[in-house]
């Protein structure tokens, strides 16, 4: 991964609120200095995580995935690979490895949100975690094919309407990315 793109990306990405404002703030100070582990599980404290925000051709519904470990509806994505050339490239295998959807492409080139989020503890005794926080970079991905063959991550699948979604989500982080997706299509 470059950390110098990465945080020039970070720079560059323009926040709506000043909840996204310090996520940004706080994601480049941790990248700054964590520059050689920045997108590793091997960092305890937390990683940056790469995030599919997957509108239909139309652009009027998003996909989420009801998440088998945290129990919620949430966008696809999880963990870099050190194989990914950068996260968007990490949230594109996630995207394609959680939906099975073919033809997906990115909607733009540039960052779409970001959020940091804390992912509880886990006992595992295959691979046992502390708590840890996740510096969450989403991308803006079309879906040309609504097809899904959801993996063993998930227990469900939804398109769900982009406005339903600024009025009904629990997540203000799903709420925000439903509110800029009406706005790109307005």
């Amino acid at each position: 991964m470059n950390t110098e793109i990465f945080l020039t990306a970070l720079a560059a990405h323009t926040c709506v609120d000043q909840e996204e404002v310090q996520h940004r703030d706080k994601m480049m100070r941790f990248v700054a200095s964590h520059r050689f582990n920045w997108w590793t599980r091997a960092n305890v404290e937390g990683h940056v995580t790469g995030s599919a925000w997957i509108l239909n051709s139309a652009r009027t519904h998003a996909l989420l995935l009801h998440h088998v470990k945290l129990a919620m509806w949430v966008q696809p994505g999880g963990h870099l690979d050190d194989t990914d050339a950068s996260p968007a490239a990490g949230a594109m295998r996630e995207a394609q490895e959680e939906t099975g959807i073919a033809g997906l492409t990115f909607g733009s080139d540039t960052l779409f949100d970001l959020d940091i989020h804390q992912i509880p503890a886990r006992d595992n005794p295959q691979r046992a975690e502390p708590a840890h926080l996740h510096y969450d970079a989403r991308y803006l991905i079309i879906a040309a094919d609504a097809e899904l063959k959801i993996s063993a991550e998930s227990l469900d699948a939804k398109w769900l309407a982009l406005d339903i979604l600024t009025q009904s989500s629990r997540e203000r982080s799903i709420a925000r990315m439903a509110e800029k997706s009406l706005r790109l299509n307005s």
